[in-house]
């Protein structure tokens, strides 16, 4: 049984919303409005096919980079202006470099945004069953544009139930760094100890609990957490240890729901 929270921290992909499955190696297609964008920006300065790629390949190595912080104690974010010179447009011509850079923040919210996250199942009844015993609730998240995933939530009508949203490009941090929570509770008035943090990466967010001293670490299941988890497998024994054990392990909002009813005594 874990101790009864006096709020929630929850991470947005794999916790709050999810989008449609891919495999592993599949980066998500580039939306047309993005590429509509790009090229309006670059004025036929790079071709419409170079841009496609690059940004592809620009995610992929943004992906790279996003799982090497992982192993760092105190992660930081990029702007979104080094997120594309470094990854994405490092070699274009320097007009179309600074036409993106001048655009970086627009750019990455095109770039954010997926057509087909969708609310996980349960997350509304968790959510509420939070709400009415009285639970403040704060997303912590690192995201290259946490405005595209707050106007989902508003979108979703589940905005209004947060207290607070903490995203990395806005606060300059990632998880696991344990700043970001200790933020977000300091945020909802409540000691970070008496905080369940709920997240489906183990190297992100479970280890960002721990660090923290959050009251409990609780491990959201989503097709990410298979993905690390064999990853870290294959990464050899160094990569255990008890701040990369969860509290307790759920399925979805459902299985938080029934969690947090238990330990309410509901």
């Amino acid at each position: 049984m874990l101790p009864p929270p006096r709020a929630l921290l929850l991470d947005f992909g794999g916790v709050l919303v999810d989008e449609a499955p891919r495999s592993r190696n599949t980066p998500p297609a580039i939306r047309p409005k993005l590429l509509r964008q790009l090229e309006e920006l670059v004025g036929g300065v790079v071709p419409v096919e170079r841009i496609t790629r690059d940004v592809v390949d620009g995610g992929r190595r943004y992906a790279r980079w996003r799982d090497a912080t992982s192993g760092e104690p105190r992660p930081v974010e990029l702007s979104h202006e080094q997120v594309w010179d470094d990854f994405v447009v490092a070699d274009w011509p320097e007009a179309a470099r600074e036409a993106v850079r001048r655009e970086a923040t627009s750019l990455s919210y095109a770039w954010s945004w997926r057509d087909d996250w969708a609310v996980r199942p349960g997350i509304p009844e968790a959510l509420r069953v939070a709400t009415a015993a009285g639970l403040p609730l704060a997303v912590v998240s690192n995201a290259l544009c946490g405005a595209a995933h707050r106007d989902f939530l508003t979108a979703a009508g589940l905005g209004d139930m947060f207290a607070v949203q903490l995203y990395s490009d806005e606060v300059g941090l990632r998880k696991p760094n344990p700043d970001l929570a200790w933020q977000a509770a300091r945020a909802v008035g409540v000691p970070i100890e008496e905080c369940w943090f709920v997240g489906d990466m183990v190297d992100r967010d479970i280890m960002c609990a721990r660090r923290a001293g959050a009251g409990a670490a609780v491990l959201m299941r989503s097709l990410r957490t298979d993905r690390r988890r064999d990853a870290s497998e294959q990464a050899g024994p160094e990569e255990s240890g008890p701040e990369r054990v969860p509290d307790a392990v759920v399925d979805d909002g459902h299985g938080l729901r029934d969690l947090l009813d238990r330990a309410l005594g509901r």
